[in-house]
């Protein structure tokens, strides 16, 4: 009998379908083996040996796996094919005390019997320099959060953290909202002119003002009313004469497959998935899902990946599945290759790709849920339009001149315009497939057009937007910060840490904790901070995977100027330089009163304490009390009768009985829309928070009624499907269906 070993027990079920009888497969549960919770389990002095220890909850798992591996006759570690993999499989080497004799490694891109039946007939031993590149990862992020972490408890309040790549990420949030917030606006003015032809049709076009006496205004060139309304006067008498026809043929190709970076960038904007909720849908379309009389299925090829390389097989099947589907026409007669132009990308990989191309996403709709067909969908249509022929649109340019007999000046106007000539890629979108832009009617040089009417329009500029999991995704991988499987957790655990929250247009904003320790971070320990020296950091991981570099001097060279800076910055850094002293003393004790950090936000405290425990609210928290007081008017506890009192715990404020600790009853507050639930008619649609912190919208009834929505309601109905419209990004409203593509701007 042989032994196979993987991480997870549905991609042991799945496995296990392409095997005889003479293997039996079983599942690690992960990791066997990690750093202890408690302490820092890394040997500074001898070379940063880490201390490994089996977690409780792994013991029954790896005393079964023992015994079975002695039973054995060989053992074949067949975890996934990244670095988190590979340090699992030595881990189990370890931990079950394997000989390497005994044992085989095994690489698999896709759960398929080819891929299975490929991989066992060509093992290879582990590879240590790719456990030594997790492992000092690992071991850096551990030194850093051991060391750095009860820094900030001391200096700031308890409970904070400090990360290498989530510091990085909350640095980007937070120079962003400042950028935001210093943000001054400029005007500017844009003119068009509805303009149409002389002949029997009389046809309709718009043409925006692009030059005056030949010179290009730019976006900002008409910057104020009166200087528009000068133009608008002498376009409304001017003559109009078509002076130039531009007509091109423009290829449009399609985007490559998917990497975890664009999968998570596109699930985020396209689906409104979180980076952590994409790569859980996808490990389990990776892992196998039952698709009837099939049993359980790898649908995708493996989710952690960035490179853009198909394997022949695959680039067959999509040809194949594209003649059947949509024609010959719209097929390659070579398959089209992509280069990565990410850092670091390991071209030995795959893309994120559909296993069996041929497999189109309604074929499984029976058997996926939502969240898994529209993700499927997402990779299906992205790896099948890579390979279809590019779309072919004829566009055209048209410039005007705007002229007065009895004037030297002049002005331009340019009309752009283009046409779908050929769908190409763009078919397998089907209805969401671009339309044409802005046709134009069949003009001549030197024609003359008649003016309809000019309108101004007054402009202002915008500050950049708040990053969205996807833009911050992107910034992170344009910058070289973090890796395929870093994105997603790093993303979480600000968010988790109370760093960032988003916005109603599930935006990353840094809340006032996140930009205090931003800022300690920047003042005192740049470097952890740097985005040039994060990247380096993980161009020396890479070094590492590649047998390039040791381990052990790369952390030695950053945790002793680390460590010596750190040792000096707890001496010099006061706790009382992050409190506010305010010009008031404490009415109990006489002391001065400040400003504190606590669990839930800022207080205001004696400055004496623990002596004197005086505390209130701060001018904010009163507001805010003021404003929940005014909406939900004075509530009475109706077990006991006595007043409820505001109160703020882990998730927000709540109501509380004042008659606590008598009495323990709790309510929620409820942040109104003043809509009306659509599926019970009854209750009212209330802001409501996560078990995460997460915030999301929901009928007040609940649990009688179980209606939910991300984005905040309008009040409006859809005119196409009569769903409720949502806010969403860019100053438009959405339809909350997700089916129906109906949007406009507010």
């Amino acid at each position: 009998m042989k032994l196979v070993i993987v991480e997870s027990p549905t991609k042991a079920k799945t496995i296990s379908k392409f095997l005889g009888k003479d293997f039996i497969v079983k599942s690690s549960y992960g990791h066997v083996r990690d750093l202890p919770q408690k302490e820092m389990g890394i040997d500074i002095k001898n070379g940063f040996s880490p201390e490994y220890e089996i977690p409780s909850k792994a013991l029954p798992r790896v005393s079964e796996l023992k015994k079975l591996a002695k039973k054995s006759e060989k053992v074949i570690l067949a975890t996934d094919e990244d670095r988190e993999g590979e340090a699992i499989s030595w881990h189990l080497e370890e931990a079950l005390e394997l000989s390497e004799k005994n044992t085989e490694r095994i690489v698999f891109h896709e759960i398929t019997k080819t891929a299975i039946e490929k991989a066992l007939a060509n093992p290879r031993s582990i590879d240590l320099n790719l456990v030594d590149a997790q492992q000092a990862r690992r071991v850096l992020d551990r030194l850093v959060g051991y060391e750095l972490s009860p820094f900030l408890w001391k200096k700031i309040r308890r409970g904070l953290s400090a990360g290498r790549v989530q510091s990085v990420a909350l640095r980007l949030i937070v120079e962003r909202e400042r950028e935001i917030k210093n943000f001054k606006p400029e005007e500017y003015w844009n003119i068009n002119a509805k303009l149409k032809t002389k002949n029997k049709n009389q046809e309709e076009f718009e043409a925006k003002l692009s030059k005056e006496n030949g010179k290009a205004f730019g976006k900002m060139g008409i910057k104020n009313q009166e200087q528009a309304e000068k133009i608008k006067n002498f376009l409304e008498k001017s003559e109009f004469k078509v002076e130039n026809i531009s007509k091109k043929e423009i290829q449009k190709n399609p985007l490559p497959p998917y990497t975890t970076s664009t999968l998570q960038q596109d699930a985020n904007s396209k689906l409104g998935y979180s980076a952590k909720q994409t790569m859980a849908i996808a490990q389990k379309l990776y892992e196998g899902i039952d698709i009837g009389t099939s049993g359980l299925v790898g649908l995708i090829t493996y989710m952690r990946t960035d490179s853009l390389n198909l394997s022949m097989e695959s680039l067959i099947s999509a040809r194949k599945t594209i003649e059947k589907n949509f024609g010959e026409k719209y097929a390659l007669s070579s398959p089209r290759f992509f280069k990565n132009k990410s850092k670091g990308a390991q071209e030995a990989h795959e893309a994120i790709r559909p296993t069996f191309p041929e497999h189109d996403p309604e074929s499984l709709k029976g058997y996926l849920d939502s969240k898994q067909y529209h993700l499927y969908k997402l990779i299906w249509q992205r790896m099948i339009a890579s390979q279809m022929a590019s779309a072919v649109l004829d566009s055209v340019s048209v410039d005007i001149s705007a002229t007065q007999n009895n004037s030297q000046d002049n002005y331009t106007l340019r009309a752009n315009g283009s046409t779908i000539k050929f769908d190409g890629y763009l078919k397998i979108y089907g209805d969401k497939m671009p339309v044409a832009e802005n046709i134009l009617p069949e003009l001549e040089e030197k024609e003359n057009l008649d003016l309809i009417e000019i309108k101004n329009e007054q402009k202002f500029t915008v500050p950049p937007a708040r990053y969205s999991e996807a833009t911050l995704i992107k910034a992170l991988e344009e910058d070289g910060i973090g890796r395929p499987s870093t994105y997603a957790p790093t993303i979480s655990t600000i968010i988790e840490r109370k760093y960032v929250d988003k916005d109603e247009n599930r935006r990353l904003y840094p809340l006032e904790i996140g930009m205090v320790v931003c800022d300690l971070l920047v003042e005192h320990f740049e470097k952890i901070v740097d985005y040039k020296f994060t990247a380096k950091m993980e161009e020396e991981f890479d070094e590492i995977a590649d047998g390039k570099k040791e381990w052990v001097p790369v952390i030695k060279a950053f945790y002793e100027p680390f460590h010596k800076n750190l040792q000096e910055k707890t001496k010099e850094v006061t706790k009382e330089s992050f409190q506010e002293k305010l010009d008031r003393n404490c009415p109990e004790c006489g002391g001065d009163l400040i400003v504190k950090f606590g669990r839930f936000g800022k207080f205001i405290a004696c400055k004496n304490y623990p002596n004197c425990r005086y505390t209130e609210k701060t001018d904010d928290e009163k507001k805010i009390q003021e404003k929940i007081e005014k909406e939900n008017g004075k509530e009475l506890c109706e077990l006991c009768g006595a007043p409820m009192a505001i109160k703020r715990g882990k998730y927000g404020m709540f109501l509380g009985c004042s008659n606590y600790p008598n009495c323990k009853n709790i309510k929620r507050i409820e942040n109104k829309t003043g809509v009306k639930c659509p599926k019970c008619d009854v209750g009212e649609i209330v802001e409501r928070k996560s078990k995460r912190g997460r915030s999301f919208f929901g009928c007040n009834t609940y649990p009688k009624c179980n209606f939910a929505l991300w984005n905040k309601p309008t009040g409006e109905k859809c005119p196409e499907c009569q769903s409720l419209l949502v806010f969403a990004a860019k100053n438009k409203s959405k339809c909350s269906n997700k089916e129906c593509s109906f949007e406009k701007e507010n």
